[in-house]
């Protein structure tokens, strides 16, 4: 028969251990973390939105379950300028915006956004894949963004309640632009009132004639409901400016190398996931906006290349952007 005392030392000793597990249980949980990551986009299946959220699945098989990301779409945390600066504070850990309201910010940044750099969409994938676009990611580090991957934006064309066949149909138009003095001077370049606004307040600028046009692609202008206030889609294709995916350099700081890399490999292996889902949605968005009485026009794009010269001579003015922008355009 076992004694009082051994039984109670027993007793005691199963409840430290629970205690000791409970409180292990405790500090994973502690140490377990939620990202959270802006995005500007409406639909919750738009690509850059699903592309985090699978990302937010590698990392967390990468991490054995310790990290993962949650997405906050719809602007839920801000305008594109807004997220930016909260994530340079680090207030917000990432966000998904597209390159040009980062172009102020890191420079090099401006070499993927220059009107008619790439000559098509797999040209601006090889250059954005290889040493060109990773040079741009590092770049922004300084400057308080960790440059984790660039993702498709497709091919960005002006569209209105008129036809842009040449660039001097856009003479003296009202164009919206992204906040970004490169965007400025390119569509001012074209003989435009170049109008810079967030993106959210296009649709309205648009219905209510504050702006005479925009410019985007065409998954924009149909997800944004913009097709619903104009109907002309000139495909101008001035620009293949990518997305660009940051996260917080204080954040980034803040976690051990082992992490980091899961992180950096989580976001680029997320990139032809992303790329997958874009094509997708490229010739969905295609078919919606027809179906809604959009007119898609070719148009004579030498005409806006010839005016283009001035916005590269302005932008491009330090030799690393000269040597990107020639690598970009030697890329084969």
């Amino acid at each position: 028969m076992k004694s009082p005392a051994t039984t109670t030392s027993r007793m005691h000793k199963t409840a430290l251990a629970s205690v000791a597990a409970l409180l292990a249980g405790i500090g994973l949980a502690a140490h377990a973390t939620e990202f959270r990551s802006a995005d500007t986009h409406n639909a919750d299946d738009y690509p850059t939105v699903v592309a985090v959220k699978y990302m937010s699945e590698l990392l967390e098989k990468k991490s054995g379950g310790k990290h993962k990301i949650k997405v906050f779409n719809k602007q839920a945390l801000g305008s594109e300028k807004e997220t930016i600066d909260q994530v340079k504070i680090g207030a917000l850990d990432f966000t998904r915006v597209n390159v040009g309201p980062m172009n102020n910010i890191c420079p090099l940044t401006q070499v993927p956004t220059m009107p008619f750099l790439f000559d098509s969409i797999p040209h601006m994938r090889k250059v954005l894949d290889g040493p060109v676009g990773d040079e741009i990611l590092k770049s922004c580090e300084p400057f308080g963004y960790v440059g984790l991957a660039f993702y498709d934006s497709g091919a960005r064309s002006i569209y209105a309640k008129k036809p842009i066949r040449t660039v001097a149909d856009a003479k003296g138009l009202k164009i919206r632009v992204q906040q970004s003095d490169l965007w400025v001077a390119l569509v001012s370049a074209m003989g435009a009132n170049a109008t810079p606004m967030p993106y959210g307040e296009v649709y309205t600028a648009l219905k209510t004639g504050l702006i005479d046009a925009a410019e985007n692609n065409i998954p924009s202008f149909d997800t944004a409901k913009h097709v619903e206030a104009v109907k002309i889609y000139s495909k101008t294709e001035h620009s293949m400016a990518p997305e660009i995916l940051v996260m917080s350099k204080v954040v980034w700081d803040k976690l051990p190398a082992n992490e980091q890399a899961m992180i950096r490999a989580a976001a680029k292996e997320s990139v032809p996931f992303q790329r997958q889902k874009w094509d997708e949605q490229e010739a969905k968005s295609l078919a919606n906006v027809k179906a809604q009485g959009a007119e898609i026009v070719e148009v004579d794009k030498k005409s806006f290349q010839a005016a283009m010269g001035p916005v590269y001579e302005k932008f491009m003015t330090t030799p690393d952007m000269k040597r990107l922008v020639k690598a970009a355009q030697e890329t084969k």
